[in-house]
Order: C-alpha cells, then structure tokens, then sequence
C-alpha cells in the first residue's frame, strides 16, 4: 500500500499509525530521507485497497457505518461516534489490523485504524449505540462488527466524514 505524507507526519509517525516497525518501514522505503507533504511512502505487509472490493463510509452526524462491495451499498449499521471533547477524527484511513476480545469496553472485535488509538469495535455497552459517547473510535453492536470483520479484509479503506 503507498501512504501519502500530510502535513506534520514523520516516518515514526507514520509507522505507528500503520502498526510497522519503524526499520521495516525505513527497509522497504530506502534513502527516503526527510520527508515532504504529498511525499509517497510503501507500506508493508498491507495490500492497495484500490484492489479491495469493499470499502467503508462512516457518516458521523449520522451515526451510521455504511459497508459497499464494489461501490454497491451492502448494509447499513448503527454506530456511536466521539463525544464533543474526543471526536471521532475524519479522513481517510484503512484497515491496518484486527483483534478478537480485545477486553474493556471494545467488546469482542477491535478492528485498528491507520491512525494510532482510533478504531472499529465491538461495546459491552449496547445502549451507546446512536450516540456521541466515545473517546473517538466507532462502537458497534458486537453482532454487527463480527459481521463486518468477517466480510472485510485487512487494508479496506475506510472514509469518515461528519
């Protein structure tokens, strides 16, 4: 997969917000040097996800997950989104990893963002759902992210806006 450098990012940055060793990243990108806004960096070990039939359009003001296959609407799901003071961040992003039973409060499927501490995941708190409660990351019903986790794979790119 090619990230796009923005501005503010550094290659620590970026290997954190992919989940990849910062030598890996520096290995599978060499002489990158400092970098420039617009810069183009490979990520290894995910897939282009030009090349991933599913894609993901979170809607924030909404409060809904919307799935597509092939640009066709899949399913529609309920979601909580960020509170005022930890807004759910917008942009795109993929899917860089997955976790089953990741404890706490993120129920049974955390699904990691390519923005470190922000993701998909599950709740132990149902009646959440539909409201601006979390620290930023989208909450679904356990049922529904076993669903989605099941359907997409690693590297879908996922779109959230208000």
């Amino acid at each position: 997969m090619i990230h796009t450098v923005k501005r503010g990012e550094t290659l620590a940055s970026i290997s954190a917000d992919y989940r990849v060793n910062f030598q890996q990243l520096y290995a599978t990108n060499p002489g990158i040097g400092h970098l420039q806004i617009g810069q183009k960096v490979q990520i290894p070990g995910l897939p282009d996800p030009n090349t991933i039939p599913y894609s993901i359009d979170v809607s924030v003001s909404k409060r809904r997950l919307a799935l597509y296959h092939n640009g066709r609407l899949m399913k529609i799901f309920p979601i909580a989104v960020g509170k005022i003071l930890t807004i759910t961040p917008t942009g795109e992003y993929v899917i860089v990893n997955r976790q089953m039973n990741p404890g706490g409060s993120f129920g049974v499927m955390w699904l990691s963002l390519s923005k470190q501490g922000y993701g998909i995941h599950g709740t132990n708190k149902p009646s959440s759902i539909g409201k601006a409660v979390s620290h930023g990351s989208v909450r679904m019903y356990n049922r529904d992210v076993l669903q989605l986790a099941d359907t997409i794979p690693n590297g879908t790119r996922v779109v959230i806006h208000q």
